[in-house]
């Protein structure tokens, strides 16, 4: 099955709001799934994930988390790269006790240096992450492609990172349409994207996909904002074509700012074709 999830607590969810409420409002719309955002912080209380976790089981909801943002597994300050791995690990940990099956991670700026080096960095921190997967087995540490050349995140980075070590990435094609100026908007190129990521990870790998797509404002520098679905210059429905046509299952994330409004857009216009 292929869930289209909201970013996030949804607009409509009464006050006070939270994930509990929000997963009950997705349920009365229809919708299956949703990325819950940790993007400032990681919580800490148990009890608060077992009641997320029971709330999801019981609606039959999907989840996947975003880890925060702060996060560089390519920093060369030690203090900054030993915070940065254990936001991680605590966002794999908890997203572990709420019943989240995949984290999403910015993993690591460039700093001007190679890609290689850059490349190597990230997978020694990825080694040390990984030492603590006794608390997260059954939670998949997924590596977005990332909307800026500045960013570790090329789709080949990626899908290399996550085969070496057993996992499978975050792709986001409205990042990929950024990073490139304009590129990775038709249907030949996620033809092209879902090929590779075969030739990676193998096939049944695209019965588990976590996704991210929106609409997306872009300079020459890259990524600059997400936009609603029809303001910005994604095919989108040509997207869920090949989503269709390709059988993928799994999670796609809308990240528009219309948040429900656009995801059930997507969810609906993929169930006509």
């Amino acid at each position: 099955m292929l869930h289209f999830a909201v970013a996030g607590v949804p607009l409509s969810t009464p006050a006070p709001g939270g994930t509990v409420e929000g997963l009950r409002s997705l349920k009365k719309l229809g919708l299956t799934a949703m990325e819950i955002e940790w993007v400032r912080s990681v919580p800490k209380s148990e009890e608060r994930m077992a009641e997320i976790r029971e709330t999801a089981e019981e609606l039959k909801m999907a989840l996947t988390v975003h880890a925060p943002y702060f996060i560089n597994l390519n920093s060369p300050d030690h203090a900054k790269l030993a915070a940065s791995k254990k936001r991680v690990i605590d966002a794999l940990t908890m997203a572990e006790l709420a019943g989240a099956r995949s984290v999403c991670v910015h993993a690591a700026f460039n700093l001007g240096m190679p890609p290689q080096k850059v490349y190597d960095n990230v997978r020694r921190a990825t080694e040390d992450i990984l030492k603590a997967r006794k608390s997260f087995s059954h939670v998949n540490l997924a590596y977005e492609t990332m909307g800026k050349p500045t960013q570790f995140g090329t789709l080949e980075e990626v899908l290399k990172l996550s085969k070496e070590f057993g996992l499978y990435p975050c792709i986001d094609p409205a990042h990929m349409h950024a990073r490139t100026n304009g590129a990775w908007n038709s249907a030949k190129e996620w033809d092209e994207m879902f090929e590779l990521y075969e030739q990676y990870l193998g096939k049944k790998a695209l019965q588990s996909v976590h996704m991210h797509f929106s609409g997306i404002a872009y300079t020459q520098k890259g990524e600059r904002k997400h936009l609603p679905l029809k303001e910005s210059d994604a095919r989108w429905e040509d997207f869920l074509k090949v989503l269709k046509k390709r059988k993928i299952e799994g999670v796609v994330v809308c990240e528009s700012p219309l948040m429900e409004d656009d995801t059930l857009l997507m969810q609906r216009t993929f169930e006509k074709f």
